[in-house]
């Protein structure tokens, strides 16, 4: 797992967990980034990776950006 500034990195190899790990992560990095948790995405970023991080949008209602 890596951190940016509002975003994560996971690689999560057991699929029995994706969804739970998922929404922890969301939860975490909306917390994290002072944004609504409808501003935070998740893409996948590679076998069994996902990234998670705050949209765009989050950090222009909050005045952060990237």
């Amino acid at each position: 797992m890596s951190f940016e500034s509002h975003s994560m990195t996971l690689k999560i190899w057991d699929h029995s967990t994706i969804e739970h790990t998922l929404e922890s992560a969301i939860s975490h990095v909306s917390s994290r980034a002072n944004a609504p948790r409808e501003h935070v995405r998740v893409t996948l970023s590679g076998p069994n990776q996902f990234t998670v991080s705050a949209s765009d949008d989050a950090h222009s209602h909050t005045g952060w950006s990237l």
